[in-house]
């Protein structure tokens, strides 16, 4: 008999056994509930939360099947305390709904109003007690049901994921306002996984749905949109995004160009389809949010969420307010380096609907990529900087040394012919980068038209590299880029190495695979970073290749 590749401890880690041969399977089981926290090359150390149990019971899973898994793939038995634990912890999901309050025959009073309900009076009473959540609720109306507040929906749900009893929403959402929007089946058509998605959000009603980069996160978002049938506030991230959002829904769907407006720092339209980015949302001029009106502009039965987890943290009051409306939020990972992932799932809903990057992949719908990590030797004469330096700046000068630019070059010299991004996080290491290699420059200081003409040239090869500041990180959808080469980043954010990896995941007119490598200058703060931001991919599958500089 062989011996899993789990060891299940009961401090709620489970630790991965990597060279195993049933290691990539238990990878994908585990996912579905737990969190890779290190992955170094041998051993990858997940941990069972909380927050990764109630995901999994929204989307569907059961306690029996979590703790199944982890007694098929365990070495040894599982420790009981952590069978038990995940038991309750998932028994606690929806033992408390949000609902709707009859309304008594005759009743006109529109809408009915909210109600917290729980078949168990102790789980009511103890929650209703809280300092936190008591100014949400009225008088007790009987020992099942409180009444809530009618602003209250979201803060309440949030103080409940809090103090460990999340919520189910059974309230139900404005209908909104109808507005016909079809999907143009036209030479294509949604794929199975995309079409299981549209399914999970429409018996939700609002939630998340985790699609890699490249698998059509916005075609699952215009589907979404035609399911739902109602005037839509799409929230992007930047102006750039917001223009593929408008290329792709009159693309793929029966909208016209004067069904959709922008807005956006350049452009205010309102329309029945209206885009906006969250900059303008969160703009503020003597300490108001000036954009806040458009938020009831028009009666919106579906708010789209691109990038969920980059909402700025401003944004999340304003989504408490919207509890009343439908809303899907679009995202690679749910990842968030504030912590608010919590926040995610009560606000904009529980994850609904999840697809490994590694099963998108064999299915041929995203492009295969190598990861390599290239190590590089700060220069003695940086060395003695980085020693003296202040900690906030030893990541600058560990991350920014001079001796990445010719092994970028040669990287670049190695892929000859492919088109190549050079991505980076300091404006000053990028302009020397763009210099020396005689490329375009693109950061958040680039007009948005010179964006969009440099994307395009780079898409029809008219431009073989770009260097790209984190403005590239989101939503600019580059098919052709097979070959990324990170100089530096957001310090050790999991988020920005999914997104950046996502860049080269769009599949290939050749079947080419994609490489994706990161030079970090070794035994410096940069090192320790790396480690950190590889962790999402790894949970992912996508093992890293150690290299030296000199080994290219």
């Amino acid at each position: 008999m062989t011996l899993g590749p789990l060891i299940v401890q009961s401090d709620h880690t489970v630790l991965l056994e990597v060279a195993h041969p049933d290691a990539e399977e238990a990878r994908h089981a585990l996912a579905v509930f737990a969190e890779l926290e290190r992955a170094p090359e041998h051993i990858h150390t997940y941990r069972v939360t909380r927050l990764g149990l109630w995901n999994a019971r929204a989307a569907g899973h059961t306690a029996d099947e979590i703790i199944g898994t982890l007694n098929e793939y365990a070495k040894f038995p599982v420790p009981t305390s952590v069978s038990s634990e995940i038991e309750e912890t998932m028994r606690r999901y929806g033992k408390l709904t949000i609902e709707r309050l009859e309304p008594a025959a005759g009743d006109d009073v529109e809408p009915a109003p909210l109600v917290l309900r729980s078949d168990e009076p102790m789980i009511l009473q103890e929650v209703a007690s809280a300092k936190k959540i008591a100014p949400l609720l009225g008088t007790r109306i009987d020992a099942h049901t409180y009444p809530v507040e009618a602003w209250a929906r979201g803060q309440l749900k949030q103080e409940l994921v809090g103090r460990g009893w999340p919520a189910e929403d059974l309230a139900g959402f404005t209908p909104g306002e109808p507005h016909e929007i079809r999907l143009e089946e036209d030479g294509w058509h949604l794929r199975d996984y995309q079409a299981k998605a549209v399914d999970a959000f429409e018996r939700g009603g609002s939630g998340v749905v985790v699609l890699p980069c490249g698998a059509g996160k916005t075609i699952v978002g215009a589907a979404s949109m035609a399911a739902v049938g109602a005037k839509t506030l799409i929230l992007v991230t930047n102006a750039v995004s917001a223009r593929q959002w408008r290329d792709e829904l009159l693309r793929r769907t029966s909208l016209t160009e004067d069904e959709i407006g922008e807005y956006s720092g350049q452009v205010k339209e309102v329309k029945a389809v209206t885009i906006a980015t969250y900059q303008i949302l969160t703009s503020r001029r003597k300490g108001e949010y000036q954009h806040l009106s458009l938020l009831d502009a028009q009666d919106w039965g579906l708010i789209v969420y691109d990038e969920v987890h980059l909402l700025p943290a401003p944004v999340f009051k304003l989504t408490a307010d919207l509890q009343a409306r439908r809303r899907i939020g679009l995202t690679a990972t749910l990842v968030r380096e504030d912590g608010r992932e919590g926040d995610v799932f009560s606000l904009i809903g529980p994850k609904r609907y999840d697809a490994a990057w590694r099963d998108i992949e064999a299915q041929g719908f995203i492009a295969p990529a190598e990861c390599f990590e290239v190590r590089v030797e700060l220069p003695e004469s940086e060395r003695m900087d980085y020693a003296v330096a202040e900690d906030h700046d030893r990541y600058r000068i560990a991350s920014s040394a001079s001796v990445k630019q010719p092994v970028a070059r040669r990287i670049i010299e190695k892929h000859a012919g492919e088109s190549v991004l050079v991505i980076g996080q300091y404006i000053e290491q990028l302009e020397s980068m763009a210099e020396a290699l005689r490329s375009p420059l693109i950061t958040g200081q680039t007009p948005v038209d010179e964006r969009e003409r440099l994307f395009q040239a780079f898409r029809e090869g008219a431009e073989r590299i770009l260097v790209v500041s984190k403005v590239a990180n989101f939503s600019v959808d580059l098919p052709d880029a097979s070959v990324a080469i990170q100089i530096s980043g957001s310090f050790g954010s999991r988020q920005e190495e999914a997104q950046r990896l996502g860049r080269l995941l769009r599949p290939k007119a050749n079947g080419a695979s994609a490489s994706f490598y990161t030079l970090v200058t070794r035994d410096t703060v940069d090192q320790d970073f790396a480690q950190n931001r590889q962790r999402f991919l790894a949970e992912q599958g996508y093992a890293y290749t150690l290299m030296n500089a000199d080994g290219l």
